[in-house]
């Protein structure tokens, strides 16, 4: 089926130029990376779940936008940085907080991540 769908896409005809023409191109120049699922199992059908981590940064950030200080959204970006990375570890946000404060007292100036407890 997806041959199928690479063999029409190829055989298409379109206005240099045109917004099809540039979906076909792109589609073209991409398709081992938008097949590699096929024969890499590894490989996930979508990135939902990535993008659902991010929606939720994203939204904050922009509520910080209308924000009259300039720090506030930096130390926010910083924290649901740190937050999101504790959750892809499989760690509690809390600890992991406590551990990256613990490593940045330790080494002033610096920017660190808490070392893997692995």
């Amino acid at each position: 089926m997806v041959e199928r769908i690479r063999e029409w896409a190829l055989a298409q005809r379109s206005l240099p130029g045109s917004a099809f023409r540039k979906a076909l191109e792109s589609m073209h120049k991409l398709w081992p990376g938008l097949t590699l699922f096929l024969s890499n199992p590894l490989v996930p059908l979508d990135n939902n779940h990535v993008e659902r981590q991010m929606r939720d940064v994203v939204l904050d950030r922009k509520n910080y936008y209308g924000s009259k200080s300039e720090r506030a959204p930096q130390v926010a970006a910083l924290f649901y940085s740190l937050i999101e990375r504790a959750k892809l570890r499989g760690e509690g946000p809390g600890e992991y907080l406590l551990r990256a404060a613990l490593a940045a007292i330790e080494n002033p100036g610096t920017v660190t991540l808490p070392k893997s407890h692995d």
